[in-house]
């Protein structure tokens, strides 16, 4: 046979067998290694080379070149590519430095009114400045070789992710102290320690939720209809009657809420808060509050209040960026899970009245909300 008089016989493992005939037959593989791959599994079982040019369509020269490859290098190799580069790169590896510098950078430095790059404007600024910086090459250089290098350096500088600076020297101990809170209430619902407090003491957890947006219908809602509209169906535009704020507390010990709804969160809408909590306890009693530093819960208008009642609000305060550790956080959670999610009214009085109704139904079964997790290095 042609092949055989020209080249050695190509012995093929078990293993390369089933490689090459499952790779013969695939529709997923990229062609040239289809192709090769029948070329490979032809020649080793006999057939001339005549007879695989007509079956696999390649040239001469081409399946002489795989063939060659596997005998020398292995069948994988017979399958690939040769690597190779005809010439070396044009742009440097000081000009893909210099645009990687520029990508850290904001336009706004470079005179430009946009805050962050996006990969044409970036492309077009290359451009524009590339000869300037000795590097002539860069200066056609497009959105597509802009990517590539800066893909290489895994820089995207069309994407902003967020962070959090920690501003709370005091966030360690602060967090300490609310949670040896909720160990307290946890070990005395549980009846398993007496504090010795010389008056009954209550925890509750206290926090505001603003911006609760009063939303209206443009047209009626379309209720499901069996056989036709499996949901409800809800026009898409939507009238702003304004916002509302949600000033809550929850009882940790038996799950009671406390809530007003107000059109503001100022240190006037806290205090009647506080006043609710005052209502609610015995007058002997010790009223520990867990919240943050808003401005309204420090005020002078604030203090003045905590100054005629001695001794009946203990605070404790969770750390800045904390709110995660305010428990109260579980309510407003629950809020818009449940009669806040797709609410629609016709005016905030009206929204003012569901939220407070919802409240009730709450309070008609209230859920203990519990911190299960404790840090014992830190308590």
């Amino acid at each position: 046979m042609a092949g055989k008089s020209r080249r050695a016989a190509l012995v093929l493992t078990e293993d390369e067998k089933t490689l090459l005939k499952g790779l013969a037959q695939s529709r997923t593989a990229p062609v040239r290694e289809v192709e090769r791959a029948r070329v490979l599994v032809g020649y080793a079982e006999g057939i001339s080379i005549t007879d695989l040019k007509r079956r696999v369509g390649l040239s001469r020269p081409a399946i002489y070149r795989c063939i060659d490859k596997a005998l020398a290098a292995g069948v994988r190799m017979g399958l690939k590519d040769a690597y190779h580069r005809p010439h070396e790169p044009e742009i440097t590896d000081e000009a893909k430095a210099w645009v990687v510098n520029i990508a850290c950078t904001k336009p706004k430095d470079h005179g430009l009114a946009a805050e962050v790059w996006s990969i044409s404007a970036l492309a077009r600024f290359v451009s524009e400045h590339a000869e300037a910086a000795g590097f002539p090459r860069l200066a056609h250089a497009g959105k597509s070789t802009v990517w590539r290098i800066l893909n290489e350096s895994d820089i995207k500088p069309h994407k902003i992710r967020y962070y959090l600076e920690k501003r709370d020297p005091d966030f360690d101990r602060t967090m300490q102290e609310v949670l040896l809170v909720y160990r307290e209430v946890s070990l005395e619902r549980a009846g398993t320690v007496e504090d010795g407090q010389p008056r009954p003491r209550y925890t509750v957890s206290v926090d505001e939720k603003p911006g609760v947006q009063a939303l209206g219908l443009v047209a009626p809602d379309r209720a499901p209809v069996p056989g036709k509209a499996s949901t409800i169906a809800r026009d898409y535009e939507y009238r702003r009657h304004g916002t509302v704020s949600i000033l809550a507390g929850i009882d940790l010990h038996s799950g009671h809420i406390f809530a007003g709804v107000e059109d503001r969160h100022r240190s006037l809408e806290f205090i009647g808060l506080l006043k609710k909590l005052d209502e609610y306890y015995p007058p002997q009693a010790t009223i520990r509050v867990v919240l943050d530093n808003h401005s309204a819960h420090i005020s002078r208008e604030t203090m003045a209040y905590l100054a005629t009642r001695p001794g009946r609000f203990q605070y404790v305060h969770t750390p800045k960026h904390g709110s995660w550790l305010n428990l109260i956080e579980c309510v407003f959670s629950k809020m818009a899970r449940t009669f806040l999610r797709h609410i629609r009214v016709d005016s905030t009085e009206e929204l003012k009245a569901r939220i407070l109704l919802g409240i009730d139904e709450f309070n008609a079964s209230p859920v203990v909300f519990r911190w299960n997790k404790f840090d014992l290095g830190l308590l």
